[in-house]
């Protein structure tokens, strides 16, 4: 091939660089972007390939970026990547490892995230490297996809070399490119980072916010919203014990309820089982409205199954067959709420389901709409949809539970045009239903991206509801993402006294709130408490949540020992350090270094609890001495509200 760039077309200014490259023979037209959407924060890169021909033809694998750094074999060095939270965090979770002569990272996404067979676990799609003398200088990189990428680093001699994109394996990648077609890298943002993870976190986590998100969120003063979800009852939840979940939703405050799986014909089938919810989901809606609330509504809707009713998902059905990613034999049957997952790559099965959503939407009265399962698929069987065909040689098709993984040269492909679909899906669904929240669960944190970010408004970041399982989903996913975007579901756990329940509650409460308890079954103090710490939670933390830097002040929670978070609003001067003590009997103290504020200013601390007398202390006593806390139970917690105050 020869490529000839277009000068007339090519385009530059202080935001944007888009090259115009084009090629005879075969008829392309190529994009070479890069673009500063912020002030501050990374910039973002992205190929574009147009078939401008008559021909069908077909293109291997692109990579997003390659980058080969000079960098002095003695300068020390230290790379950040975090591990996903999904299924439950592992006990390593956020990743700092020295990069030495020879060293060699690969680190995957995607919407699946295996690591119960595999034992490989996957990563939010980002890494840091950073010099680890002087004043910690170093650069971050991304990717702004949720389908099947990876990311290299490795280490020899004076080289720093990357290679950032889609996921090459199992290859060799190919992917249609039919006439009038356009094949898109997925984007990635570069940028430079300067004092230690931490000050890097907030520069990307502000960028992602103000460029990759939903403008609308942070308009709204009651985001991130208080929920209470109807799973601490499980599959078993109707229409008599949602209505009393309601009342009580309402008595304690909350801003939305959510109804959790178990309200559905069947899987694939997704109208209300009438012998559970007599009279339909929409006037459970109006009732919710009535008191105050949002309605949220959990729904698998990529998956198939066996159900007749009119309007089901079947898999017998000849044409969602073919939708479906693999045949199911004969005697094959759905999870209580998972079936097969369809290709939403093709046309066909995109449509049903926009169609689909819009009505769940529109028919069920709802303010949210959550997805989980196996949304997007990662491998198909099929030889006649848009993606590449399997090779035959290179197939293995797997059970796990109900489902068929497809796993073959062509995942990667497959992955690419469902992710596409499903991003047009639900940008469409955003465009009908302004105002509409959408919950990216995906099997409890397996599609916590930056592709997810730019899509939907919030993350469950974990499958697993013990408080120091959330600390630690929470404590890794917040080195990269909004914090006020990172779901804990909060769920039963044993409490002996009402210190360990605010533990509880609270190992909740640093991002996203959601109650995953029969709340009517809480005992009168419980109830007291727990409207206690939600009005706190509205009035006094959220405001950190959305708008302050976040400090990880502590290392990573294990339960056993103390742990902390501290966030620092610098336009209030004010911040909140969350403390939580471990389960060692004879810990009942702990001093933490706090981050960010003015050595020169003094600060008036105040202990929500009064586990200690409010005290003022000078920003360089909390800066080098530190934060002293003191509890007298195992399984206990404090917040630490602080704000600058004349000398």
């Amino acid at each position: 091939m020869h490529w000839r760039w277009n000068r007339e077309a090519s385009h530059s200014d202080n935001q944007k660089i888009s090259y115009i490259y084009e090629s005879d023979t075969p008829k392309l037209r190529l994009t070479w972007e890069w673009q500063a959407r912020s002030a501050h924060g990374p910039i973002e890169h992205q190929i574009r390939l147009e078939n401008l021909g008559v021909q069908e033809i077909w293109l291997p694998l692109i990579d997003s970026i390659r980058m080969d750094w000079q960098c002095a074999s003695s300068v020390p060095l230290e790379q950040l990547s975090i591990e996903k939270g999904s299924g439950s965090p592992s006990d390593q979770g956020t990743r700092q490892v020295q990069v030495k002569d020879d060293y060699r990272w690969e680190g995957f996404s995607s919407t699946y995230d295996h690591h119960e067979s595999t034992g490989a676990r996957e990563f939010i799609p980002a890494f840091l490297l950073e010099r680890t003398d002087g004043q910690q200088s170093g650069w971050y990189v991304g990717i702004e996809f949720s389908g099947r990428t990876h990311l290299t680093l490795g280490r020899a001699g004076e080289s720093l070399r990357s290679v950032v994109g889609l996921n090459p394996n199992p290859g060799p990648f190919k992917t249609r490119l039919k006439p009038g077609e356009s094949f898109e890298s997925p984007t990635i943002f570069l940028g430079g980072a300067i004092g230690g993870i931490d000050a890097a976190g907030n520069v990307l986590r502000r960028w992602v916010r103000d460029v990759l998100t939903n403008p609308a969120d942070w308009q709204n003063p009651s985001y991130p919203t208080l929920v209470n979800n109807s799973w601490g009852s499980g599959m078993a939840i109707d229409e008599k014990l949602a209505l009393r979940m309601l009342a009580d939703s309402a008595e304690l405050k909350f801003e939305m309820f959510h109804l959790d799986a178990g309200w559905f014909r069947g899987v694939g089938d997704w109208y209300p089982d009438p012998q559970k919810f007599p009279h339909g989901l929409a006037p459970l809606a109006d009732e919710a409205h009535r008191l105050g609330l949002k309605f949220g509504l959990w729904c698998d809707w990529s998956q198939a199954a066996l159900d007749t009713e009119p309007g089901a998902l079947n898999v017998r059905d000849p044409e969602v067959s073919n939708w479906a990613v693999a045949d199911t034999p004969p005697g094959w049957k759905p999870e209580d709420f998972k079936g097969q997952t369809i290709d939403l790559g093709v046309p066909e099965a995109q449509a049903w389901a926009q169609a689909e959503v819009n009505r769940l939407v529109r028919d069920y009265h709802l303010d949210m709409l959550e997805h989980d399962g196996y949304l997007v698929a990662q491998g198909c069987a099929r030889k006649n949809h848009p993606h590449a065909p399997p090779d035959p040689e290179n197939t293995l098709i797997s059970k796990a539970a109900s489902s068929f993984w497809v796993d073959s040269s062509n995942s990667t492909d497959v992955s690419y045009h469902a992710v596409r679909a499903y991003y047009s899906i639900y940008s469409n669904l955003r465009q009908n239903h302004p105002g509409l929240l959408l919950e990216i669960c995906n099997d409890g944190g397996r599609m916590v991206d930056f592709g997810s970010v730019a899509h939907g408004d919030y993350f469950s970041i974990t499958d697993a509801y013990d408080p120091v399982s959330n600390r630690r989903a929470f404590f890794d996913a917040s080195h990269l993402l909004p914090p006020a975007m990172l779901e804990d579901y909060v769920e039963k756990w044993p409490v002996p006294r009402i210190e360990n329940f605010r533990y509880m509650l609270r190992s909740g409460m640093m991002g996203w709130l959601t109650i995953m308890m029969d709340t009517t079954a809480w005992a009168a103090a419980q109830h007291e408490a727990a409207r206690t710490e939600f009005e706190l939670y509205k009035t006094q933390l959220r405001p950190f949540i959305r708008d302050a830097d976040l400090y990880h002040i502590s290392p990573r929670p294990d339960g056993v020992h103390w742990d902390a978070m501290e966030y620092f609003d610098p336009s209030r001067q004010a911040g909140v350090v969350f403390a939580f003590r471990g389960s060692i009997e004879n810990q009942s103290e702990q001093t933490f270094t706090l981050k960010g504020i003015s050595p020169a200013k003094e600060y008036q601390l105040h202990f929500q609890d009064q586990s200690s007398p409010d005290v003022k202390i000078t920003g360089r006593d909390l800066l080098e001495k530190g934060l002293t806390v003191s509890l007298l139970l195992p399984n206990s917690s404090e917040l630490i509200f602080f704000k600058e105050v004349a000398p």
